[in-house]
């Protein structure tokens, strides 16, 4: 059989990957609170000032809010793609089971690849419904502002899922690098809500700047939303040029992650 053949994971395996991440209670309740609970929460606290003093507050829709929301479901959900995806690439190694997976006799690299869509079938749902209902709150209680449309609707809602997909696989791929959770999420904190803003604002950088994921990332941001859903300065980039900064990324880290996953001592 070939390599290429062992190396895909069988339904079977991916479901119990995916129920190892759904076990995890505490997990479920961090990224339900990041991505949901963010959305519900900071739409109520918005809705409530509008309707205790209208004048000095707008409503909870329309879209200048869809961008504020953009960025908090983009910013929260970055950090939960790197809680699930830092738990997925390490959870086995911490939890004294990848031993056990690997006498087995299942191919290393089928368990590695596993975890890419178990993850993915796990943290997309969260994001899918917590931007869901932003959408639907846009619509409902845009007031007297601008109604959002559906093209902008749908863009706004591709590109947090990439974004958020992109992070995961970072995630997965450098906590297997890396066989640590805790390294791999607050490395990723701090390159994503510190370093990246700090380097997108300096202009000496230059082109530089563009080899940056969060700022190939700004770049796709739909500009109808404007200023409120972004983190840094606009720095224009080429559709072909962002495909290649993210595609490098996290080629660069699934396959750092793959060699190391499947050639460590068990």
């Amino acid at each position: 059989m070939s390599t290429l053949a062992l190396a895909i994971p069988t339904p079977r395996l991916v479901s119990a990957d995916v129920l190892k991440l759904r076990k995890r209670r505490g997990l479920v309740i961090v990224v339900l609170l990041l991505t949901v609970g963010a959305v519900v929460f900071s739409n109520a606290i918005i809705e409530l000032l509008h309707l205790s003093n209208s004048a000095a507050h707008g409503p909870a829709g329309g879209v200048t809010m869809l961008g504020h929301q953009a960025f908090v479901i983009s910013s929260l959900g970055a950090v939960a793609a790197a809680i699930v995806g830092a738990t997925a690439g390490s959870g086995d190694f911490d939890s004294g089971v990848y031993r056990s997976l690997v006498v087995t006799g299942r191919s290393r690299l089928a368990l590695y690849a596993s975890r890419i869509p178990a993850g993915l079938f796990f943290l997309v749902p969260f994001v899918v419904g917590a931007y869901a209902l932003e959408a639907g709150v846009s619509v409902a209680f845009a007031g007297y502002h601008p109604l959002p449309s559906t093209y902008l609707l749908t863009v706004t809602g591709l590109w947090l899922l990439l974004k958020l997909v992109v992070y995961y696989l970072l995630a997965l791929g450098i906590a297997c690098l890396v066989g640590s959770r805790s390294y791999t999420i607050g490395a990723l904190l701090a390159w994503t809500l510190a370093v990246t803003p700090i380097l997108a604002s300096i202009a000496a950088l230059g082109k530089v700047r563009e080899l940056v994921p969060g700022v190939a990332f700004e770049s796709l941001l739909p500009t109808a939303l404007g200023s409120s859903a972004r983190q840094g300065p606009v720095i224009g980039m080429s559709a072909a040029a962002v495909a290649v900064v993210l595609v490098a990324w996290v080629a660069a880290a699934v396959v750092a992650g793959a060699v190391r996953d499947t050639t460590r001592d068990a």
